[in-house]
């Protein structure tokens, strides 16, 4: 089977189209979709207005009156068949700190409770992963990380948080999280870092073209969280 084979196209409106890397979250899919959007971004096909990328999937908007689906898809292809020797910047390695415990955790008892450990363990499982961004999604600034230990791996709340705190780090599945604005919300909070997730006052220093460049976290980027006490919290929260 070729690079081309196993991907999947399909409509997604009359000016839309899917291009699949299959059907589950892997790092090998993620790096295909990271390299089609990289390369689409370097070397542009007329006609396209937006990219989107997710887990395993790029979603290809497009003018319909300058192209076609079956067009896009033909150069698609084209682009896809490269892929394989079409290198990868290093990602870049982001630090961010939490507080752990009392307010800034509500849920970290019952995530000890339900995954049978202590809630110090449950910490120390956060703190130990290197964790990648697969996409970025739900709402500005809001990066989806993977992959959360297994150890760790929880569902999310059965009924959702009408409002949840911005900085709060959250966990759902084999994924983490931090909200960066007060939301609704049904992930499990974990924690909470002072530091902004979506930086609107970039656009005055660089005149960014898009929501994701005023984004703390791009795709493709590696993130660690690492433990702060609550005084650290304090100080960097009034920075």
């Amino acid at each position: 089977m070729t690079a081309i084979d196993s991907v999947r196209f399909q409509r997604a409106s009359d000016q839309s189209l899917l291009v699949y890397f299959g059907e589950q979250i892997t790092v090998a899919a993620h790096r295909r979709v990271l390299k089609l959007l990289r390369l689409l971004q370097l070397e542009p096909i007329a006609g396209i207005r937006n990219l989107h990328p997710a887990y395993c999937s790029l979603l290809v908007k497009f003018d319909a009156l300058q192209t076609s689906h079956e067009a896009m898809e033909a150069a698609l292809r084209t682009y896809i068949a490269r892929l394989e020797d079409f290198p990868l910047p290093n990602p870049r390695k982001i630090e961010i700190p939490v507080c752990y415990g009392d307010e800034c955790s509500p849920d970290l008892e019952e995530i000890a409770k339900l995954r049978r450990i202590t809630p110090e363990e449950a910490i120390d499982l956060h703190t130990s992963a290197t964790y990648t961004v697969y996409f970025l999604g739900f709402a500005p600034g809001f990066a989806y990380l993977g992959d959360l230990p297994e150890a760790l791996a929880i569902p999310r709340l059965d009924t959702p948080r009408r409002k949840v705190p911005a900085g709060s780090v959250a966990i759902a599945g084999r994924q983490t999280a931090v909200y960066p604005f007060s939301t609704p919300g049904g992930w499990r909070l974990i924690g909470r870092t002072p530091i902004a997730m979506f930086r609107p006052e970039l656009a005055r220093q660089t005149q960014p073209k898009a929501l994701h460049d005023m984004s703390l976290l791009s795709i493709g980027d590696h993130v660690r969280f690492t433990r702060i006490s609550r005084e650290q919290f304090a100080a960097l929260h009034r920075q």
